[in-house]
């Protein structure tokens, strides 16, 4: 139980990321029903007249969140694994996947309108697949760390990788 509270955290902390940025940029957000394909899910929205760089921000900010709580986890407890935490296991449970499934959304460009590869992709002018693979990296990199503390090649990896969607924000100053 404790595992799957750890998921639903990681959950609220990805929502939490929009939520911050959508108040923010007085985005007016609101709760869209969506579904892919028979499953119901929700999406936060918001307004649809805002500058690439803040629609960006938005939709790249819960990916954001999960990339700052994997690194609190796996900075604080590099040796997970081995221990008896079932919260952050399943909080780190969470980001893996769900970044995971993005990214194969992404390649295959399915899903809702309303995914956040799709805004971070169309804000940015960087193709979804693209997109895909920068959401992807980080998890890949994390669940490495998670398996193998000791090649610290991983840990830079990840931390590298999760800088590279914060650079797409400067992109598009350019």
């Amino acid at each position: 139980m404790k595992f799957l509270a750890g998921a639903g955290v990681g959950l609220v902390i990805h929502e939490s990321g929009h939520l911050l940025f959508d108040a923010a940029f007085d985005a007016s957000p609101r709760i869209t029903g969506v579904t892919f394909g028979p499953f119901p899910f929700f999406a936060i929205t918001h307004r649809g007249d805002l500058s690439p760089r803040r629609e960006f921000t938005i939709s790249s900010a819960g990916f954001w969140m999960q990339d700052l709580s994997s690194e609190w986890i796996l900075t604080k407890q590099p040796a997970l694994r081995a221990a008896h935490a079932p919260v952050a296991k399943g909080i780190l449970a969470f980001n893996v996947l769900n970044s995971t499934g993005y990214a194969f959304v992404a390649f295959a460009r399915a899903g809702p309108f309303e995914r956040d590869t799709r805004g971070m992709a169309s804000s940015s002018g960087v193709d979804e697949r693209a997109i895909g693979a920068l959401v992807l990296a980080p998890a890949v990199f994390d669940a490495i760390r998670y398996f193998k503390p000791e090649w610290r090649w991983a840990t830079w990896a990840s931390r590298t990788a999760k800088a590279g969607s914060v650079l797409l924000v400067v992109k598009k100053n350019n």
